[in-house]
């Protein structure tokens, strides 16, 4: 096992080409602040920072893959490998200095097991370029 976290957010990160240090850090603001976690009333209301949550950062590439066309899915818009590294060690540098979040992480580029209790179940999709 390289990563397990407690009560929190899997982050299935997906760099592209076109990312940046800023749609970086515009993420990294935006997960750590959504408010979606239970209050005392069952509301969706507080955030990961209210619930003192860990996070657990995965990169995912394929969420970049294209299905558009044909039966393989393309993935020329998911970022080179050294960028994608770079982007993805940024996010986790950003959550772990800026918001004191406790952030485990998967192993860049590796072929991953990963299990996940889906409590809700909630799965958002969040996207720097588009700002949703």
């Amino acid at each position: 096992m390289i990563s397990r976290i407690g009560k929190g957010l899997l982050v299935l990160l997906g760099i592209g080409k076109n990312d940046s240090n800023e749609d970086v850090d515009w993420l990294s603001e935006r997960i750590v602040n959504l408010r979606i976690f239970q209050d005392e009333i069952g509301k969706m209301n507080k955030s990961l920072l209210q619930v003192g949550g860990e996070m657990l950062v995965v990169s995912q590439f394929t969420l970049y893959g294209d299905c558009r066309r044909g039966r393989r899915p393309s993935f020329t818009d998911a970022a080179p490998p050294e960028m994608g590294k770079s982007l993805y060690e940024r996010f986790i540098k950003q959550v772990k200095m800026r918001y004191d979040v406790r952030v485990k992480c998967g192993v860049f580029g590796a072929h991953m097991s990963v299990k996940l209790i889906n409590d809700g179940p909630v799965t958002l999709l969040l996207d720097s370029e588009r700002k949703f």
